[in-house]
């Protein structure tokens, strides 16, 4: 697992660490010799396999705690990084709720809910990291993990591709204005990626049918977590406010990504 030292010594927060994506993007940066903060709601849920992966890897991953949609757990997280590294070099904002939902059904209540962790608790988060860290250090690297559905649209997730618009609509305001203090904001889109979550609905929905993906497969985390890697490395030293979609040539023309009976379901 070890790579080529391309985060080494740079202090890392990834939110949404309990699972798929957000472990890899952990994991990766870790094997580049970052000093991985990887965040999760529930408290205790990322002891094992952290302890687990640093043995493998020439970095570190610390489990942090704390709830997206709660303001003072996000300050109390904020002060641990103050207190323990007094730096944050990157901030990888991953965590997030997905609602998948067709006009005519859409609950308000999730969506607010949805809103509350894909939005909100993102901008709460990245303003608190970049006013305290990066913008004094004058160096920093944010990726928000956005959705080719934010890019392109989906029908039945009109909310869930609302939230994730709003994070490129972020992605783009905040390059503009933290550019000056040489801290970069770019986002990651991903298309169809062969989370467990992402596995169970296939099954269930698509069954032997894959989406037309040009590339004739699904992503895995893995190549997700490649992007984040560039973005957040000294590689992209002069890329500010792009989306880079990992879709594998997902064909946007030939049907929604998640175009599905629901009516069948």
């Amino acid at each position: 697992m070890n790579g080529n030292g391309m985060l080494k010594e740079k202090v890392c927060l990834i939110t949404g660490t309990s699972r798929g994506i957000g472990q890899k993007i952990a994991e990766k940066f870790a094997g580049e010799g970052g000093i991985v903060y990887a965040s999760a709601r529930s408290e205790g849920c990322l002891e094992e396999w952290a302890e687990r992966i640093n043995i493998e890897v020439p970095g570190k991953i610390y489990p942090i705690y704390f709830d997206m949609t709660s303001s003072e757990e996000i300050r109390q997280a904020v002060m641990r990084l103050k207190k323990e590294q007094g730096k944050v070099d990157v901030l990888v904002n991953n965590a997030g709720m997905v609602n998948n939902e067709v006009l005519g059904m859409i609950s308000m209540e999730k969506t607010k809910e949805m809103f509350a962790v894909n939005v909100f608790g993102l901008l709460e988060l990245t303003q608190l990291i970049s006013t305290r860290f990066m913008v004094k250090q004058k160096s920093g690297s944010i990726v928000n993990i956005a959705s080719i559905v934010g890019v392109e649209g989906s029908r039945g997730q009109v909310a869930y591709s609302a939230s994730k618009g709003a994070v490129i609509a972020l992605t783009k305001s905040l390059a503009i204005e933290l550019a000056p203090h040489n801290v970069r904001v770019n986002a990651v889109a991903p298309g169809m990626i062969a989370t467990d979550r992402l596995k169970v609905m296939i099954k269930d929905v698509y069954k032997d049918h894959v989406p037309p993906i040009g590339m004739g497969r699904l992503g895995i985390p893995e190549e997700v977590a490649d992007a984040c890697l560039y973005f957040a490395s000294d590689r992209s030293s002069y890329t500010a406010g792009q989306v880079l979609v990992v879709g594998g040539g997902y064909d946007t023309q030939s049907r929604a990504l998640f175009d599905i009976d629901f009516e069948a379901r």
